[in-house]
């Protein structure tokens, strides 16, 4: 995916300053896959085993995982998709409709949250809730 992909889209676009963030999970870290993406990003690759280093365990901080992957699944398993062609119509469908407005809020929740990190050092940020 991120060579026949993800790569060959990024060179469509202007990304030299942009910074690639990814979690932990294994099969995102392995040695192949983070060196491809320092190849692209270098020092702009925020993963384990990266240049910038993304502490295990941060979900509070990353919105895909905090509210999108949530947000999206409810909305595309709502009607109850019976086939894999169902599924993906529901993705296309709920990303296509997302708002500017929730993800204004996301950022603004995303910025709350970097606020509270001094003060929670490290801990999760249990009283921090996603606000609509």
């Amino acid at each position: 995916m991120i060579t026949n992909f993800f790569i060959p889209e990024l060179n469509n676009h202007d990304v030299q300053e942009l910074g690639f963030q990814q979690d932990g999970a294994t099969c995102h870290t392995v040695r192949a896959t983070i060196d491809l993406l320092k190849d692209t990003f270098g020092d702009r690759l925020i993963s384990r085993f990266g240049p910038v280093n993304w502490p295990p365990r941060s979900c509070d901080l990353t919105p895909l995982d905090y509210f999108l992957w949530g947000y999206v699944k409810s909305l595309v398993y709502a009607d109850k998709p019976q086939t894999l062609d169902h599924v993906e119509d529901n993705i296309c469908r709920v990303i296509a409709n997302i708002r500017p407005q929730i993800l204004e809020k996301v950022i603004e929740n995303w910025t709350s949250r970097l606020d509270y990190i001094p003060a929670s050092r490290g801990s999760p940020m249990p009283e921090i809730i996603f606000k609509m």
